[in-house]
């Protein structure tokens, strides 16, 4: 794991409760209106977060339904449902949409989200695509089983020992104590696993891609709609297939790679096919990164180049995150999958309150800022959303006063506290539990445990009817609003 070298503790911001009346006529609290015409009652968001709870088939459970249930009842302005594959795949307790049978259980979720929202919040559900990633194998079942033995391995064997007849098990034998003579991305999969890359060309289905995604994207959207949906977050951020399509490091040739123009190519051709099946009328935004942090990765430049794009090509919000990425990703455990949170990257998408001296609180919004500026100087309007160390009222209404953005997201500090948006709404600001922003819920995601809160799991455990996990150690909701 990730730590930064300077270990500098952070104490939380301190936090104003505005009275009843400030709240009022804040821009936080205030209406906005999208371009599909959907409004939003107040610019208050709560962005995706994967809590573990689906089956192992993608099916909503009940335990789903009391997670949303929870951050609804915080009657925030929108609530964007957790990434949910497009896929007809085994994807582990994932949320899923890419077949029909999963309609009946996405539209039981919509029904939930507006009766204890009591219609104030409105509902997206980001939808995603991801390529195999298989875990770190056992060295020996590496070199038995996986490592495919190629002329290359066997010319260099004689190099390096001499020539002479050699059978497949004394060449991996040979291969075993001298892992240099591996290509780069067979040591790869020997020390972190394999995983695919959109720039794989050598690979049938990974070339085709660009062919593949619009339709299967499409598809899900309307899925989307037709459980009652607002509307649709496309997922082009992170570790993920369409945020390695708009990575600076993929160098695809066949018009999808390279340039900046094309690049971009598969995300507008993605969003284009989604909005000819649900029209002009139903909500499509997306989220991408400011920055992907990595060596060689995109920056902000190319995210203010992608964020124009975006907005001219007609979405209707832009959201915005930072890193979270394969490529630095610490080296996991024998039989665990490599996390793109563990890194450099994994640290800037999520950093804690010990880091260097910039801190946590708010950390990345200056670039974001600079790509809502990109996008404004193009002559669009398009809302974007901000997010990362948001955590207090007056923090995000500067961020909205001084032009930075046009919505506050938070997810840490709504996880935390999901009521903390009402709480200041009504007064009550003095009584929000904040996040301490010590990466408690990331660590449960790393291990595809349920994600909780700190401050909350163990408490009131007796309280009546509270879904609890881990034998009736921890709740799996947060405690009332009283």
């Amino acid at each position: 794991m990730y730590k930064p070298p300077e270990r500098i503790h952070h104490p939380l911001p301190e936090a104003r409760a505005p009275s009843v009346a400030e709240a009022a006529a804040s821009l936080l609290f205030s209406p906005l209106a999208l371009h599909s015409g959907l409004s939003l009652e107040e610019r208050t968001w709560v962005p995706a977060m994967v809590p573990w709870r689906a089956t192992e088939e993608g099916f909503v459970t009940q335990d789903i339904l009391d997670w949303y249930a929870r951050f609804a009842e915080g009657q925030p302005g929108a609530i964007v449902v957790e990434a949910t594959g497009i896929r007809d795949v085994p994807s582990g307790p994932l949320l899923r949409i890419g077949h029909d049978r999963f309609i009946d259980g996405l539209a039981k979720l919509v029904e939930v989200v507006r009766e204890k929202s009591q219609g104030r919040t409105r509902l997206f559900i980001q939808i995603i695509d991801f390529l195999r990633i298989r875990r770190r194998p056992e060295r020996d079942r590496f070199f038995r089983e996986f490592l495919t033995l190629t002329d290359a391995h066997r010319r260099r064997i004689e190099e390096r020992f001499g020539p002479g007849a050699r059978d497949d098990g004394q060449l991996r034998a040979l291969l075993a104590s001298a892992e240099d003579l591996l290509e780069p991305r067979e040591l790869e999969a020997l020390r972190y696993g394999a995983r695919e890359r959109v720039w794989d060309m050598h690979e049938p289905h990974i070339r085709e891609l660009p062919r593949v995604l619009p339709e299967l994207f499409a598809s899900a959207a309307s899925r989307a709609r037709a459980a009652g949906f607002d509307g649709v977050e496309l997922h082009y951020a992170h570790a993920y297939t369409m945020s390695s399509f708009l990575s600076a490091l993929n160098d695809r040739d066949d018009g999808y790679g390279g340039a900046r123009e094309n690049r971009v190519r598969v995300p507008l051709e993605v969003f284009q096919a989604v909005r000819a099946e649900v029209g002009d009328r139903y909500t499509v935004g997306c989220r991408f990164l400011c920055d992907e942090i990595i060596e060689g990765g995109s920056r902000v430049d190319d995210a203010s180049y992608f964020g124009v794009r975006f907005a001219e090509a007609g979405m209707d919000y832009l959201s915005l995150s930072t890193g979270g990425k394969f490529e630095d990703a610490a080296q996991p455990k024998v039989g665990h999958a490599a996390y793109p949170y563990t890194g450099r990257s994994g640290w800037e998408c999520m950093p804690t309150a010990i880091g260097d001296a910039s801190g946590p609180f708010g950390r990345n919004v200056g670039k974001q800022a600079a790509i809502r500026a990109a996008v404004r100087a193009a002559g669009c309007n398009t809302p974007v959303v901000l997010c990362g160390g948001i955590n207090n009222f007056d923090q995000a209404e500067q961020y909205l006063n001084s032009g930075m953005g046009d919505i506050i997201g938070a997810a840490r500090q709504s996880l935390a506290d999901p009521d903390w948006f009402k709480k200041l709404r009504l007064g009550r600001g003095d009584a929000i539990r904040r996040c301490i922003y010590t990466n408690y819920c990331e660590g449960l995601d790393q291990k595809h445990r349920k994600v909780t809160c700190q401050l909350w799991d163990r408490l009131d455990l007796d309280e009546p009817d509270v879904p609890l996990t881990d034998g009736g150690k921890r709740r799996l909701v947060a405690p009332k609003f009283t």
